[in-house]
């Protein structure tokens, strides 16, 4: 996923959502008293939201399995650490907190029971009084569209469907290049996933969560759902005691 083509225009197209969420998302830190510190970002793109974590004097680590995005992300948000690899895989550094935006949990290969891995291990990665901060799909009226969109040297098409649990988005881009446009394509499938269930396995795990459509103002979309899951305080004097 994110091949050349479609990272440009992610990176040159779509950034704003990860710009508008940043003041948002530092609001949910600092109600959580977290003013500083490392934050882990799964699924980090083009480092739109890095770079606004190095400016606010935090430390970062990036995670992402696309080399285009981060090849971007190394422009962005030269002061982060970057990662190429999966969410699913990777090791998760300790941390302040943790984030996955843009629906990163949902790609396949999620599954709930990969889901539930990657909760456990946010959970045992991030402090106690850490965050978690995500959003993913979830079930509703099913969607089925097309819709596109256009810069001065791209153009996207983007037709949607859902098959089951899964949302299927068939991309189409073209990209001005000497001679022309090229035409390139991908697939991505995505896990559709109830909101009980991810407020269940979070809270098992030893999250106290809420949710919430969107990062401050900027909503994360249809269908999208931001869970914020604090890691609880308690377990801190428990560890200090031992």
């Amino acid at each position: 996923m994110y091949q050349r083509d479609l990272a440009y225009i992610q990176h040159h197209g779509f950034s704003d959502f990860a710009e508008a969420a940043a003041p948002g998302l530092l609001r949910i830190f600092r109600s959580a008293g977290i003013t500083g510190g490392h934050v882990v970002d799964l699924g980090c793109g083009d480092g739109t939201w890095l770079r606004a974590l190095t400016r606010s004097g935090f430390t970062a680590t990036g995670v992402d399995q696309s080399a285009e995005l981060l090849a971007y992300a190394r422009e962005a948000a030269p002061g982060a650490v970057l990662k190429k690899n999966s969410v699913r895989r990777c090791a998760f550094p300790p941390c302040d907190a943790m984030t996955a935006l843009g629906e990163v949990l949902s790609y396949e290969p999620a599954t709930p029971v990969s889901l539930r891995r990657v909760f456990r291990r946010a959970h045992a990665a991030i402090r106690p009084g850490g965050v978690f901060v995500f959003d993913v799909l979830v079930s509703g009226p099913p969607m089925s569209y097309l819709t596109w969109r256009s810069g001065r040297s791209w153009a996207v098409m983007v037709r949607v469907g859902e098959q089951k649990n899964r949302l299927i988005r068939d991309i189409i881009t073209f990209r001005k290049v000497q001679g022309g446009y090229r035409r390139s394509q991908e697939r991505h499938r995505l896990l559709i996933v109830e909101p009980r269930f991810v407020l269940t396995e979070l809270r098992r795990i030893g999250f106290v969560v809420r949710t919430a459509h969107g990062y401050g103002r900027v909503a994360a979309g249809h269908r999208r759902l931001v869970f914020i899951a604090r890691k609880k305080a308690r377990e801190r004097q428990k560890g200090q005691e031992r």
